[in-house]
């Protein structure tokens, strides 16, 4: 056993339980940057593991009921088949200009965890003001199903190509498009990501593009590393983590940007994401702190339901008349409730 790669699974592990991303976002730029990985060995290897780290932790938020089923599988319906066709794409291209293209496969990873960091960024920043537009559950009319295959088969292509954007780029979708609540946000991207990369890391492993020793090094530490994250997804506030992953993961691009042959001077890739974790820490304090709010429960459930019928109106003989739970429990005993 590598212990500094199982310690990178178990860091790893505690960001997906906790937020739903960094599996692709953190662990493919630790594979290229550190352990010096193929590129190609180190998308498969990553989507391989983070199909088993995020199948746990999908099951350990379906638990505490923070997963939307049903817009999961129509994400789904779109992001597999896409994941397949990145796949093959990624294939294609390493057939057709062998080790020239790995320093394109490295400029493509950069570009989508720039692309990431800008996005978390943003959702940490300007995401906020929409929370009172969030809601538990998507109604699935026609339209939002196929808006969830569509941005489902875009973002499963990306994945397929760069092993990043599972968690991320579909948390975005699920706060913009979807407006689901962060508890929701969390538990149905990590849900999500489990069915799809399920799909593309079978697909790599079919390639041959799996090592399956690396992948048993990172999973003896990303599995605890989620399992304690999704416990942990009440106590830690996400305006203080997402800012954060937001910074590493601009670092990580800039690196991994570097090691593809783009000239990026070597102090900007730690100068630039601490002069923006400044700039947003200097933001939030200004900021009035958020609101939580909690996961849904039965208690809640119930007492909602105690206190509409402590201030109930029913109709006697068509007149309104209020009632408090006492009244209203020998009322509804002897009259005709219209």
């Amino acid at each position: 056993m590598d212990p500094v790669i199982a310690l990178f699974g178990l860091g790893v592990g505690v960001l997906i339980g906790l937020t739903g991303i960094g599996g692709g976002s953190l662990m493919t730029p630790l594979l290229l940057l550190f352990v010096g990985t193929p590129p190609v060995t180190a998308i498969g290897t990553d989507l391989a593991y983070g199909a088993v780290t995020k199948t746990l932790g999908g099951v350990a938020h379906l638990r505490q009921r923070t997963v939307d089923l049903s817009l999961c599988w129509w994400l789904a319906a779109g992001s597999a088949p896409g994941s397949l066709v990145g796949v093959w794409l990624i294939e294609q291209l390493h057939a057709a200009y062998g080790d020239d293209f790995d320093d394109v496969l490295l400029i493509c990873v950069a570009v989508a965890l720039l692309v990431t960091a800008v996005t978390t960024l943003g959702r940490a920043m300007f995401v906020p003001a929409a929370a009172a537009r969030e809601r538990e559950q998507v109604e699935l009319t026609a339209r939002r199903k196929a808006e969830a295959v569509a941005i489902g088969a875009v973002l499963g292509l990306v994945l397929g190509l760069t092993s990043v954007g599972s968690g991320a780029l579909i948390g975005l979708a699920l706060i913009l498009v979807f407006r689901l609540t962060p508890h929701r946000v969390v538990g149905t991207d990590v849900f999500h990501a489990a069915i799809l990369l399920w799909v593309a890391g079978l697909a790599h492993f079919a390639a041959g593009n799996v090592d399956l020793v690396l992948m048993a090094n990172i999973l003896v530490g990303s599995v605890p590393g989620v399992l304690i994250g999704a416990r942990l997804i009440t106590r830690v506030p996400s305006h203080v983590l997402r800012p954060t992953l937001g910074c590493v993961l601009l670092a990580a691009g800039l690196g991994v940007l570097s090691k593809g042959g783009v000239a990026v001077p070597p102090p900007a890739v730690v100068l630039l994401p601490v002069a923006v974790g400044v700039a947003i820490w200097a933001v939030e304090r200004r900021r009035p702190a958020p609101i939580s709010r909690p996961a849904p429960s039965a208690t809640g459930v119930e007492h909602f339901v105690r206190e509409a019928v402590a201030h109930a109106e029913v109709r006697v003989d068509g007149d309104p008349v209020r009632r408090d739970r006492p009244q209203l429990a020998a009322h509804l005993a002897d009259e005709d409730v219209h």
